[in-house]
């Protein structure tokens, strides 16, 4: 018999972490079709990070945009309290700020939703045996952004001040922010204040534009 070409996805229960049951379902089933278990799922970062605490998967997979604390934020908690996790992140949004935040907070891997099933599986089965990888499409562009030339503007805020943008970019209020982020409204006030300094914008619309602008979120 041929050895399995995923021999990491074979018999291995993950964790999917997406706040649309029918993209779960969609990534379910190729992880099954690979070998895998029916996988643990969660519609937020909240219910990921305890669904993680009761199991400890072998891998999550998870949306970086999910409604409440956002996959960031929860990538960044999760490395905090299990440092060892396998942890691939998947995006809607092409751009090479986010993925290369993600890897700097711990992602093990990093691909587009847009990436073929075969590009999504073969991340899964490196990222579960704990080997880096990011999506061949956006590769170029990361390499960019890590010499400091992906243009940008979203580069110069830090890993906080960029949670707190993306959630400000969607419309919320400094107050909906500090509850999903389970920031005081103070401190989100403060990150607003560095992010308009650091972005050149007076307004949510101006920071909404930017992101949209540099396809870190959807209109």
């Amino acid at each position: 018999m041929a050895e399995s070409p995923l021999p990491h996805l074979r018999g291995i229960q993950a964790l999917l972490a997406d706040d649309h049951a029918l993209v779960r379902r969609g990534f379910a089933l190729l992880l099954e079709g690979a070998g895998a278990l029916p996988p643990l799922e969660a519609a937020n970062g909240e219910e990921a990070l305890r669904l993680y605490g009761l199991h400890t998967p072998p891998l999550l997979v998870m949306d970086v945009s999910m409604p409440g604390m956002g996959g960031l934020v929860a990538l960044e908690r999760l490395m905090a309290w299990h440092p060892q996790a396998k942890v691939l992140m998947l995006s809607a949004h092409i751009d090479s700020v986010t993925p290369l935040r993600a890897l700097r907070l711990g992602a093990t891997g990093y691909v587009a939703k847009q990436c073929e099933p075969d590009t999504f599986l073969a991340a899964a089965d490196q990222v579960a045996a704990g080997k880096r990888t990011i999506d061949p499409a956006l590769a170029p562009a990361l390499a960019l952004a890590q010499m400091g030339d992906g243009g940008h503007p979203a580069e110069t805020l830090t890993d906080r001040e960029y949670a707190v943008f993306l959630h400000l970019a969607q419309g919320r209020s400094v107050q909906q922010v500090a509850e999903e982020l389970h920031l005081s409204g103070s401190t989100v006030g403060t990150h607003l204040y560095h992010i308009k300094q650091k972005l050149k914008v007076s307004n949510g619309a101006e920071i909404a534009l930017i992101a949209v602008r540099n396809g870190l979120i959807e209109v």
